[in-house]
């Protein structure tokens, strides 16, 4: 795409700077103006603002109004112009609630995220596996995208929603395994009918993502990552969760089954009332907010509707809300394996 000179490029350029070098700018410096910038730029994310009194000029981040994520199944929240789009990433919307729409004007910011994030994280360079739908066969997936930016084209073992087992039991060397959940629960369901059992090279790790919620099934994280270990060999401390979404651009990890989630320095959480939205104390519960300097071109705040435990360095995630609807990054993926069960 050629660069197209507007409002947006600066705030762009400064943005990936601040990912590329964390130290160059700060949360409580770049967070208010990109908030003034949105809402000089997206009418949606205004008309929010001023309905909660909230106008171009806040002094703190936390000032700043974390949208509704349903929002964006009701609403373009874009703050460029529409021919300005390059990719558009959807929420899966199978069940009748429709699905959300998260465009971009570039990815570049979105990749970049990614890549420093995981770095951050101090999760593994590779060589990976991927057990999830490639972006030729899942093109508005922001999860297949996101690994799609770590691995490459042929890391994908996963086709037409069957993955290719063969490919574990023939790897030579440490491996870092990428998928959903769900994915892997049906791929130690697949060795299980087989009979099969690997000990994958010794540093080999996992990275799991999303939940069960709209599968039918449900398994604790600690029982899933025993599964891990009894089927594969890994120890519990090399497999690590994820925790985003598709109206997100960056992600927050944890390590083992009962880790604290973190983000980078550029995206922050906080576990609010769900009435008030003040934050709760430590060892208190409430709902998720997300604050995401990566989402230059849509909404820096989003509203959850997933709980959590406000702890000392980080979050303890508890899941969806009951009442609230799946969530549609993962299960989109989720939805690609359960072709071969139809």
């Amino acid at each position: 795409m050629n660069e197209v000179p507007g409002p947006w490029a600066e705030l762009e350029q400064r943005i990936l700077h601040w990912i590329g070098d964390p130290a160059a700018d700060s949360f409580e410096r770049v967070l208010p103006d990109l908030h003034a910038f949105q809402f000089r730029h997206n009418a949606p994310y205004r008309a929010y603002s001023l309905s909660l009194g909230v106008g171009e000029g806040v002094v703190s981040w936390r000032k700043i109004p974390a949208v509704p994520q349903a929002a964006f199944k009701q609403a373009e929240l874009r703050s460029f112009p529409a021919e300005e789009i390059t990719k558009v990433f959807h929420t899966s919307g199978t069940t009748g609630e429709g699905f959300g729409r998260h465009p971009f004007r570039t990815l570049k910011i979105y990749e970049a995220a990614v890549r420093a994030g995981w770095k951050l994280a101090g999760l593994p360079a590779g060589p990976y596996l991927v057990l999830a739908p490639h972006p030729d066969e899942a093109p508005h997936s922001s999860l297949s995208h996101m690994f799609s930016t770590l691995a490459r084209a042929e890391d994908f073992i996963a086709r037409g929603g069957v993955v290719e087992v063969e490919r574990l039991q023939s790897a030579p060397e440490p491996v870092c395994l990428l998928g959903t959940s769900l994915g892997f629960l049906r791929l130690f369901e697949e060795m299980d009918r087989r009979r099969l059992r690997l000990n994958l090279a010794p540093g080999s790790t996992a990275m799991e993502t999303g939940g069960y919620k709209g599968s039918g099934r449900e398994i604790s994280r600690a029982d899933l990552y025993a599964m891990f270990t009894e089927r594969l060999g890994l120890a519990v401390s090399d497999i690590h969760n994820e925790y985003s979404m598709t109206e997100l651009s960056s992600q927050f990890y944890a390590s083992g089954p009962g880790g604290l989630h973190q983000g980078p320095p550029w995206a922050r959480a906080v576990v609010a009332d769900p009435v008030t939205l003040k934050e709760v104390g430590r060892g208190e519960t409430g709902i998720l907010l997300i604050y995401d300097a990566a989402n230059v071109g849509s909404v820096v705040g989003l509203r959850t509707q997933d709980l959590a435990v406000r702890r000392e360095g980080g979050f303890e995630l508890l899941g969806r809300d009951p009442a609230a609807l799946p969530r549609g990054c993962s299960r989109a993926a989720d939805e690609f394996f359960s072709r071969r069960d139809a």
